[in-house]
């Protein structure tokens, strides 16, 4: 039997998993041509605009606005859609802390809500179940990249005259029943963190296909200024939360690979789901009919200590990340986050309170039992995602010898 990476064994991993960030000649190019231009500011340069136009024409919207992250485009969506102090907003129970943390920024209250426990996504009628005449939106997470039940959601939301806010942090490229990913809300936000499908190190974009609410996210952006002031008209309340030119032109580039990077990983995560077919305690993510291209932001799976001799899940990714498998716990379900448990909000909000009657068990089971890898994992050949799986098997194997 093998012995294990972290007891002074071989590595499982033979190559290293492709590089991320991937870059090539084309990032330089067109980071050297904002260089070379002096034009680094999104009111001076063009490339914050060429990206815009690329992204929406990419999800088939009609407005795309580039921004500093993706935790600032779900607040500018949020105070763009009017959302404000008192007013409760629907949001999944395990997620990023962003899609919770960004509705209090706004000095409103986030209502958690199940997620399905196959996709681990928003269950819409854990959404309806959970509207209270003081519910003004909902923020459905397309979470590693499977699209949420979108027609449902909307239908419900249109029902009871709720905003909808995609979170599709997760999802660039996406499609939900052949249609676009972000394309079904009334605003819908991507990131572009280090780590992301695209990235520029840091950014964000709104997508709509509503002018007004475009206009208004793009005063609320600009410290409430509008497009070619000259005279300093503060029109609206607003913040600093303009893209540059500099990240604009590697998003540029990026997206020029990113419909054969999700079909890469789409192709290799289906690899990986059918080698741990028969691994007892090892259950992939599911993934529904309606989810018509799913980009795998992340790969997760339910791990089972109980098959693996009682090993902990945190102790299973120190073993994974020894045999040379990045890998990483799930996020927690949002109210067993530190701030949330102290009610510590700044003044925003007086306190959260979970309601009873909303059951989030699913959430607690995976924000429990998860694990995931980074999705450039998934952008390497039949012998990584081969050696993912026997590391995992190799793991199994030696606890039961230990």
């Amino acid at each position: 039997m093998a012995k294990l990476a972290i007891d002074g064994g071989k590595q499982t991993k033979t190559k290293a998993f492709p590089k991320w960030p991937y870059s090539n000649e084309r990032e330089i190019e067109l980071v050297g041509e904002v260089f070379s231009s002096g034009n680094w500011w999104r009111m001076t340069g063009n490339k914050v605009k060429t990206f815009e136009q690329n992204f929406a024409a990419l999800h088939n919207v009609k407005y795309c606005l580039g921004v500093t992250n993706g935790t600032h485009a779900i607040e500018i969506a949020l105070t763009a859609l009017g959302i404000q102090h008192d007013d409760e907003v629907i949001v999944p129970a395990v997620t990023f802390i962003s899609t919770g943390s960004a509705v209090i920024y706004v000095n409103a209250t986030p209502v958690l809500v199940d997620v399905d426990p196959e996709t681990f996504c928003m269950i819409p009628e854990a959404f309806e179940k959970a509207i209270t005449p003081r519910t003004k939106a909902v923020i459905p997470v397309h979470m590693a990249g499977h699209a949420c039940d979108m027609e449902a959601i909307c239908a419900i939301a249109k029902k009871h005259n709720i905003k909808v806010i995609e979170d599709a942090a997760h999802a660039h490229g996406g499609q939900c029943n052949g249609r676009m990913i972000g394309s079904y809300g009334d605003m819908s936000i991507f990131s572009f963190q280090n780590g992301k499908i695209m990235t520029c190190g840091e950014g964000g974009a709104l997508i709509t296909n509503n002018e007004d609410l475009y206009k208004r996210a793009y005063l609320i952006h600009g410290v409430g200024r509008p497009d070619r002031d000259r005279v300093y008209e503060h029109s609206v309340l607003g913040s600093n939360d303009r893209m540059n030119e500099f990240s604009a032109a590697i998003l540029i580039a990026q997206q020029e690979r990113l419909r054969a990077m999700n079909k890469k990983r789409d192709e290799n995560a289906l690899l990986l789901d059918s080698l741990l077919f028969n691994v007892e305690g090892i259950k992939p993510q599911g993934r529904k009919d309606y989810a018509t291209l799913i980009t795998h932001y992340m790969y997760m799976f339910y791990y089972d200590p109980n098959a693996f001799n009682g090993l902990s899940r945190k102790d299973f990714v120190d073993y994974l990340i020894a045999e040379g498998i990045p890998a990483f716990i799930c996020f927690p379900v949002l109210s067993d986050t530190t701030f949330f448990k102290n009610n510590d909000f700044y003044g925003r909000i007086n306190a959260f309170e979970q309601l009873a009657s909303n059951d989030i068990s699913n959430a607690k089971n995976v924000a429990s039992n998860v694990v995931w890898l980074p999705h450039f994992t998934l952008l390497g050949d039949e012998q990584d995602i081969s050696e993912i799986a026997a590391a995992i098997k190799k793991i199994q194997e030696a606890v039961y010898m230990k």
